[in-house]
Parts: C-alpha cells; structure tokens; sequence
C-alpha cells in the first residue's frame, strides 16, 4: 500500500528517511503509522481518533513500525485489534517482558525495573512483595489522606473561578500523593518532573541518559538514608526488604525504587488533564455526575478506556508465524492500546462515551500478569477527585476562552489547560 486514506485519516508507506528495519520485514508492512501511534497532536473532540484507521478491513492484521516506540531505540510489530493485544499481554510463554522500559541502559546500568522486567516465575515472587501497599484494602486505608490532599489543593482556587486543571493541579496532586506514599521529600517536586519529563519526552540521547544519571543518583542516596534510618513509607519497606527470608540485593532494591519513580508521576496526570478537558466540553456529562455521584466509579473506568496513555510493547521469545507474517525471536511488539480501547468488536459504539458502561475491560493499565501494580491506586486517585471537585465546585466550568486544547493522545497529553466556572452564591 503506497497511501490510503481509511477513516479520513492517511497511512502511508514509511518514509525513505524512516530507520532501517530487520531484513525479514516485507517492505510493504513498513508503515507510517504515528498519527495512530498517539504522538501526533490534534485538536478533536475525540482525540484518539485517527486510530481506528488501523483496525480497518483494508489494513494490516499486523505491520512494521520503524521508529522507535515503547521506550526502546528500534521500531517494533504493531498489533491494533483487542484479541490481539490480549494475547500479547496474557502469553507470557511468547511475549517477553525483558528490557521494558529500561531508560536505565542509557546510563549503562544493567539492573532490571522490577517487577514489569521481570518475566514469570520470578516476576510473582516481586509482585507478592510489592502487592500489599498497593491492593484495594491499602488504598482505603489512604484514602483519607489521599482526600485531604486533593481537598486541600481544591479548596486553593474554589473561589477564584478558574485554574490551570493541567499544569497546576493535574501535574501536581498526583505526585504528591506518590511522594507522601514513598517517603520522598516534597522539595524534590520540580527536579524529579524535569528527570522524568527528560527521560520520557526528550529525543536527545545524552539528555535522557544524563537525566537517568542524576534521578538515579539521588534514588541510591535515598534508599542509604532508608536504610540508615528506617521508617514506615513504602520507600524504606523497599530499601530494607527481604523476599522468603533473604535480603533483597543492591540491584534488586534500585530496581523496584527505580520503577516506582518513573511509574508513579505523570500517568495520573495525564489522565487529568485529559479528563478534564472532555468534562469541560460537555456540560449534560458534568451534570449528570454531579447530580449522580454513583456513577463516578463507572466513569472513571471510562475516562480510561478513553484516553490509553501508553502502548506498550514486549519481546518475542520464539520464532513463530503471525497472521501470515514471519516474526523471528528477538523482535518486538507494541501492542496499539490507542486502538485496542476502541475495537467494535469489544465495545458498543465505542466513541460514545458512557459513565455507567458495564464490562469495561481496557487496556490502558496493561493487562495480563503485568498490569499495572498502581491500577488500584489511579483509579482511588481518580474516583476521589471527582467526588471532591463536584462538592467543592458545585458550577459548570468550561475551558477558558482562547485556550489550547489541542492534545498528544500520550503522556505527553496536555501541558497546560486553564478552565474557568462562575461563581454561584
């Protein structure tokens, strides 16, 4: 295919500059695909849009990606339709987690992000460590704190009638939720969103590795103190932890340490941001959860489902053949979530936005054994913002007028978005 245009959106074949791709890849499966990648800004109503041009019947079941996606240096296979990405995520026997995000290679370190690195049976033994500060008991024993926090920032600006919901309070509560959860120090706020915003969003090489270098750095200073001087946070739990009786090794400690870093401060955000900007585009939606807080636990899992922040990707252990397309062991494959969360053949007018959608098994916290460790702590974060928003700022609000909507259906999401209500007396 040299150019279709499916759904009102172009794929193209992948340019002569694009990277250079494994010999066994047919050229015609080498596509430009970033528009339904999440990368490419736009200013839709429905921002992850563009992705249902993957899925349609004239596209490849599966193509070649050449540029580099899901946090490695080299393009990948892309699967876009949900059966295929469940089974990229729940076969572990094929799909390999081995070198997931591992930033931490630029800075020539070898120690695995554990647990997500980590491949069964030892990826088990690290979740049971981990899993008890995170289940839906922990989360609602920190939940009043969790409460307080967000009430207490709300309360900041409930009376001005309009805020920065992106970069003043979305990019914010989240991680200081994270920072009270792991014992960092609230001073450390600013650099560690500069490491992280290096790290996940710049191109430069160097800029990245110097930005794994310093966070990395301060996380060995951090664990020493734990270890010095134990307490009772999450961050000392790990610093002096043990697993069947043995102490966890150097490596095993800033791995786990590390992970939670990188994991633990803009998701949220982004989802925020996100969040915010469809609520301030539907008046009857704000309504509706306002006069209907039953509701909101359903429609955060739709505000998920909407808005899949990350594709995630996996290596392949074995040789095998894949809807007539010969992938070899040592290749990769990204799964598309931007897609996958809007397959008709999963959910029922999947564009429509429904709060009280049933059933809702999306992908934007993974799936399988690795789904995300934090899931239950997002979707606490989440439920509690809407339920003290609506009761602190009982008014419509709307996106301030001349302001920037436009969004990176990613991380990279939305930087800054002010919104503004009128004051009711």
């Amino acid at each position: 295919m040299s150019q279709t245009d499916i759904a009102g959106f172009p794929i193209v074949t992948a340019p002569e500059g694009a990277p250079p791709v494994p010999a066994h890849v047919p050229p015609e499966l080498v596509l430009d695909t970033r528009v339904a990648a999440g990368i490419v800004a736009n200013d839709l109503a429905e921002p992850y849009a563009p992705a249902d041009a993957v899925r349609d019947p004239q596209f490849p079941r599966i193509h070649y990606y050449p540029w580099p996606i899901s946090g490695n240096r080299h393009g990948a296979w892309v699967v876009t339709r949900y059966e295929d990405i469940r089974r990229v995520y729940e076969d572990s026997d094929l799909f390999s987690t081995e070198g997931v995000a591992q930033f931490q290679m630029l800075a020539g370190e070898t120690f695995p992000s554990i647990p997500l690195g980590i491949d069964p049976p030892d990826h088990g033994r690290y979740r049971k460590f981990l899993n008890p500060w995170f289940t839906p008991v922990a989360m609602k024993d920190r939940e009043p704190r969790i409460r307080e926090i967000i009430g207490g920032m709300i309360d900041e600006f409930a009376d001005k009638g309009e805020v920065d919901i992106a970069f003043d309070f979305g990019r914010v509560f989240p991680v200081r939720v994270f920072l009270d959860l792991m014992g960092f120090p609230f001073s450390m706020f600013e650099q560690f969103l500069d490491w992280e915003w290096d790290i996940l969003h710049e191109e430069a090489i160097e800029t990245k590795a110097e930005a794994v270098r310093g966070i990395l750095a301060y996380l060995r200073g951090f664990i020493a103190e734990k270890q010095a001087q134990p307490d009772e946070t999450l961050g000392s739990y790990i610093a002096n932890g043990s697993i069947d009786g043995t102490p966890l090794t150097d490596d095993e400690i800033i791995g786990m340490t590390w992970f939670l870093w990188l994991g633990g401060l803009d998701t949220v955000a982004s989802t925020v941001s996100q969040m915010f900007r469809r609520l301030a585009m539907s008046p009857d939606l704000q309504a509706r959860l306002r006069g209907d807080k039953s509701l909101i636990n359903s429609a955060v899992e739709e505000f998920l489902r909407t808005q899949p922040l990350v594709n995630s990707g996996r290596k392949v252990k074995r040789d095998f053949e894949w809807h007539g397309v010969r992938i070899k062991a040592g290749d990769w494959v990204t799964v598309f979530n931007t897609s996958g969360n809007f397959d008709e053949a999963q959910f029922t007018c999947p564009h429509q936005f429904d709060p009280a959608r049933s059933g809702n098994r999306h992908f934007t916290l993974a799936g399988g054994l690795h789904i995300c460790l934090g899931a239950h702590l997002a979707r606490r974060e989440l439920r509690v913002l809407l339920d003290e928003w609506f009761t602190r700022i009982p008014h419509e609000f709307r996106i301030k007028k001349g302001a920037d909507t436009t969004v990176v259906p990613s991380l990279l999401s939305i930087r800054n978005l002010p919104i503004v209500w009128d004051q009711k007396r």
